[in-house]
């Protein structure tokens, strides 16, 4: 049983999934953010490759992509960073949790596919979210090489997704399917009662794999709100926004997940 099933298997509501950008703030912040989250509640941890051209992040998160590039953040430097994730005695947290890296095509192609699947295995990650790759090309192409290593895979969905495709989705996917709150970037206030109806369809729909939703998840009433129709939720930007004002790292998640549970 990976990682992700396990965890599901074990808390099936309020799972907390949050979103880091690799070399952010610093550099060499990576680990250091993961195990605060690790060690401050999190259930799971979304870690972002940072891209100069992302498709679905806000400006928050697109700055700390450019500042993490600039800080010379490179998915070779990830691998290179996370290489003693699930080491017992350094991981400070970590050897049990579920880690997914969430990022775009362009990069993780110009790296060569299979060896940062390679690498990914290694470094003892769960899964991947990779919003621009088609379902053609995964099913024809990647699919079968994210499979040889073990590796979950999540599909998005939105309010737009026909009924059709959110199954052919949750289908394709493993480990959880991330329902995006509404067709916009991160960041964006949403009022959730508005996307009641949408949150109730994914519920009553009953597919395979649990839910998560993602986009304007901000604070406590926002992830409860997300939590009474799916399995939990994923906070982002507001986390962003967050470890970017406090100085102090460990302080900073702290501080932010206490006031999310």
């Amino acid at each position: 049983m990976s990682r992700i099933d396990e965890l599901f298997t074990r808390k099936q509501n309020n799972i907390l999934n949050v979103y880091c950008t690799a070399g952010f703030p610093h550099l060499e912040s990576t680990m250091a953010v993961m195990k605060a989250l690790a060690n401050s509640g999190a259930d799971m941890i979304e870690l972002g490759m940072p891209y100069s051209d992302p498709l679905a992040d806000g400006p928050v998160i697109q700055a700390s992509s450019t500042r993490a590039l600039a800080n010379g953040m490179t998915i070779a430097k990830l691998f290179e960073q996370i290489g003693d994730l699930r080491k017992t005695g350094s991981a400070g947290g970590l050897e049990d949790l579920p880690v997914l890296l969430m990022g775009y095509m362009n990069p993780v192609l110009q790296f060569g596919f299979e060896k940062f699947c390679a690498q990914s295995k290694k470094a003892g990650i769960d899964g991947l979210i990779l919003p621009d790759l088609p379902i053609y090309e995964f099913e024809t192409e990647y699919g079968n090489i994210i499979k040889k290593y073990g590796l979950d895979f999540v599909f998005l969905v939105t309010p737009e997704t026909s009924d059709e495709r959110i199954r052919k989705l949750d289908e394709l996917s493993s480990g959880f399917l991330y329902a995006v709150s509404s067709s916009s970037t991160t960041g964006k206030d949403k009022n959730f009662s508005e996307q009641a109806a949408y949150f109730k369809k994914l519920k009553d729909m009953h597919l395979k794999n649990p839910v998560l939703v993602g986009f304007g998840i901000k604070d406590r009433e926002s992830f409860q709100t997300a939590c009474a129709y799916a399995n939990g939720a994923i906070i982002g930007t507001a986390f962003i926004k967050a470890l970017d004002k406090e100085g102090e790292i460990d302080k900073a998640v702290k501080n932010f997940l206490e006031t999310i549970i």
